[in-house]
């Protein structure tokens, strides 16, 4: 269970893509993310009973609220000892204003960081830009350092628009150079895609399945997606519906005011109540909540003779709306995507597996992968910190 705390409206660049772009919706109060805490505690013990609360915090820019998320990590701690609640902490950032203080301090020191970055200079300052229409690509070169340096493990996730496609097998391995091991990659959904530029992204697949490819190899341990996806959608028949997107059931969403919505991409300045599910103060709308679950979760006519609608992200009503205004219509371009991605990821796999790549088959085919990598990285890593 995942309750995200949508700290401030406020933002320090103004990304030409973004969802949620900067409003005047206010910040949030400690008052409403104690609430929020206490919603989600309960939410958890009833249905998910013994499990950790992750608490994600997101903005707008979260770190402009650095105070707020260090009071509420004290908070989740001190409640932790009262109650024995395990709770987990990520923030979603710009990285403009993560520091040394944020990475190291005892308060924000366990904060799981996931940086946004759209990989080559000329695909991040295409859309990521501040009020003035600067480029931010230049400022984060020291943040990446950083970064990596007291998180080794922090994820890249980047944004591929029709305008920066053709950057997009540059950027990822831009970022991977750099030092990522995790690169989430998504399209911007919202974006008008044409023919020219679905076949441009079949071309930057298939020079990102070629350095796939040499890389797995290589042995380099790292996670690609949507590549790791869809190969673990042919793996385990059914991941898919299993890790569907199950608006409100895994994760709220809190805004400043402290409405609750099913997912981020409804909140924006708090006051919009067609994607409501209640409020911190009253606590979830079961029926509101039901209500969009089912109409996201009903399979939709367009899909149900499709090939592989079982390996597909067709089910995400927060992409849908996005791109289509509602959550039960089907992006015309998540389809073409995942018809352009399925083939180059499947001939990838097979390629790999008839090979024998004792790497691809650990990775996919062996649950306990993920926690023996990262036992492997940190002993590997003691050597170099002891000399530091």
């Amino acid at each position: 269970m995942h309750l995200t705390l949508h700290l401030t409206g406020r933002c320090n660049l103004r990304c030409r893509y973004c969802y949620s772009a900067p409003h005047g919706g206010g910040d949030m109060s400690l008052e409403t993310a104690k609430a929020a805490v206490a919603l989600g505690m309960e939410v958890l013990r009833r249905e998910r009973p013994g499990g950790s609360l992750g608490v994600i915090f997101f903005g707008g820019e979260p770190l402009l609220k650095r105070n707020l998320i260090a009071e509420v990590v004290r908070h989740c701690r001190s409640v932790e000892e009262q109650t024995g609640q395990l709770f987990h902490f990520k923030v979603t950032t710009n990285g403009l204003l993560l520091d040394e203080d944020f990475l190291t301090d005892p308060d924000t020191s366990e904060v799981f960081v996931a940086l946004s970055h759209d990989g080559v200079r000329a695909a991040h300052d295409r859309h990521r830009v501040d009020a003035g229409g600067n480029g931010s690509f230049d400022r984060l070169e020291p943040v990446v350092e950083l970064l990596l340096r007291h998180r080794p493990h922090a994820p890249v996730m980047m944004v591929v628009t029709p305008s920066t496609v053709r950057h997009f097998a540059r950027g990822v391995r831009f970022l991977r150079k750099r030092g990522f091991r995790y690169l989430i990659c998504s399209l911007d959904y919202g974006a008008e895609w044409r023919n020219g530029h679905i076949r441009e992204l079949r071309r930057q697949y298939g020079t990102l399945a070629t350095w796939y490819y040499r890389a797995t190899r290589r042995e380099e341990k790292f996670y690609f997606s949507p590549f790791e996806v869809k190969i673990g959608s042919h793996v385990r028949p059914g991941s898919c519906k299993a890790e569907r997107c199950e608006l409100g059931r895994r994760q709220i969403s809190v805004a400043p005011n402290g409405r609750l919505y099913p997912c981020v991409q409804f909140v924006g300045d708090g006051s919009n109540t067609d994607y409501a599910i209640g409020h911190v103060e009253t606590g979830i709308d079961e029926t509101a909540r039901e209500r969009l679950y089912a109409l996201n979760a009903a399979e939709k006519d367009t899909c149900s003779s499709c090939a592989i609608r079982d390996r597909c992200n067709h089910y995400c009503g927060c992409l849908n709306r996005q791109a289509t205004g509602r959550i039960d219509h089907v992006s015309p371009t998540l389809c073409a995507h995942e018809r352009t991605v399925m083939p180059v990821v499947d001939r990838l796999a097979e390629r790999l597996y008839r090979r024998g790549n004792a790497l691809f088959i650990q990775k996919h085919y062996n649950e306990l992968f993920p926690l023996v990598s990262l036992v492997e990285d940190t002993v590997a890593r003691r050597p170099a910190q002891a000399t530091e």
